[in-house]
């Protein structure tokens, strides 16, 4: 059954089983979200259309269109084709592009959101952020949270294995992030949501020790909760600063620097536990190496496919990537020099 919420700004629904495809017909019928089944769904390509299909029968007053990549144009494109029509709501079906484009198209017309996820890549399920394409760049856009949140793990199981890991980083980088949000309270006085802290860390720290995996619905369910209460936590705070730091600036860096180079999650997992040997939190470091060896995720350099150069070169454009935001690289403000000696520090710590 949906796990019904009553916080403001949060999903008034949140379902998160096997089989809870199976209940969206009854949740859109919730006056709340639709009084006449007159909704708008993009659905991604693959497990999303073949979603649609089954769902098509039960949503006769819908409107179903195909939604291609994740682009600031597709969202764009999505918008324009609501407005157009009549609709009490869109429900974006698919991977974490497809709903990225679902959130920013129902926010820039004014369209309450439900988003139904067929993999568990990243935080972006639950979360205020759409992160899209513009001119070969990702961007990150304040998007309105989701009316309601359906995960089917059936589905989930049948994506691809790398999609799942790259979840497990985006959860527990959150460890990394409020390491850095401290950081910026205690260095110049930012204001800190302990409320946001507590569910970032919970989600985080829910992943973090288990040593199921990615084909145990038991450890599904816990990650998708995960990636979830991190959305929870960024609409407290008003923004990704609980999930979101120095780690994230590495990876938006070496998505710029060096496209197609790994996974959303991946790179968040592997620059989150440089970002904590930046701290010096040995134990953390010790923690997130660990869970990231035990699902196979990438830690160094090396395992990204990147060089040591690579590397110390998006640690020094990093802190452009968010320049309204404090973390340990702002902190530590590093030169050519000094960023190669860390990067090359945090590999010996690991080989050891």
């Amino acid at each position: 059954m949906p796990l019904l919420t009553r916080m403001v700004g949060t999903p008034l629904a949140i379902d998160i089983r096997p089989g809870a495809v199976t209940g969206l017909a009854p949740l859109l019928a919730d006056r709340r979200i639709s009084s006449g089944g007159h909704v708008a769904v993009a659905v991604g390509p693959g497990q999303g259309e073949e979603i649609a299909t089954l769902l098509r029968p039960q949503l006769e007053n819908a409107s179903i269109w195909m939604v291609e990549g994740g682009s600031l144009e597709a969202a764009q494109g999505l918008a324009k084709r609501l407005r157009e029509g009549f609709y009490d709501a869109l429900v974006g079906i698919g991977g974490g592009r497809t709903l990225d484009v679902a959130k920013h198209a129902a926010s820039t017309s004014g369209l309450p959101v439900v988003t139904v996820a067929t993999s568990l890549a990243h935080d972006g399920i639950a979360s205020p952020v759409a992160s899209l394409e513009d001119a070969g760049r990702k961007s990150s856009y304040g998007v309105q949270m989701p009316i309601a949140v359906v995960v089917d793990l059936d589905y989930v199981r049948r994506s691809e294995p790398a999609l799942r890991r790259s979840g497990i980083g985006d959860a527990i980088s959150n460890l990394a992030a409020i390491a850095d949000w401290l950081l910026a309270e205690r260095e110049t006085g930012e204001p800190v949501d302990g409320v946001a802290v507590t569910f970032a860390r919970t989600a985080a720290t829910s992943v973090l020790h288990r040593e199921d995996g990615i084909e145990d619905n038991g450890f599904l369910i816990a990650l998708a909760e995960a990636l979830v209460l991190s959305g929870l936590a960024m609409a407290t705070a008003g923004s990704s600063r609980p999930c979101s730091g120095g780690d994230h600036e590495i990876l938006h860096a070496i998505d710029h620097l060096f496209p197609d180079t790994a996974r959303h999650g991946e790179l968040a997992g592997a620059a989150s536990l440089f970002t904590c040997f930046l701290h010096g939190d040995e134990a953390l470091v010790r923690d997130i190496g660990a869970c990231l060896e035990r699902h196979g995720l990438p830690r160094v350099p090396a395992d990204l496919g990147l060089s040591e150069d690579q590397f110390a070169e998006a640690v020094l454009y990093a802190p452009a990537t968010r320049p309204d935001r404090y973390t340990i690289l702002e902190h530590l403000d590093l030169d050519d020099k000094a960023a190669r000696e860390h990067v090359r520090a945090f590999i010996d710590a690991l080989d050891r």
